[in-house]
């Protein structure tokens, strides 16, 4: 199985990260947080349950700037 969320993160430490955004629907998921990275796939929806995870990791990676 893919890692999704552990590459995703890896690829966030490795600043290949744009933007986010919330959105309410992207394609079959409702309320969801896209990531923008500037690597394919460009775009990876969160779902909603695991936003405070990556707001926790955006936290961090700002504050240690």
């Amino acid at each position: 199985m893919y890692p999704y969320h552990n590459k995703i993160k890896q690829r966030i430490n490795n600043n290949e990260l744009v933007r986010y955004e919330y959105v309410e629907k992207y394609k079959n998921i409702a309320s969801c947080m896209l990531l923008h990275f500037t690597t394919e796939p460009k775009i990876r929806p969160i779902r909603e349950h695991r936003f405070k995870e990556y707001e926790e990791l955006f936290y961090k990676i700002t504050k240690g700037k």
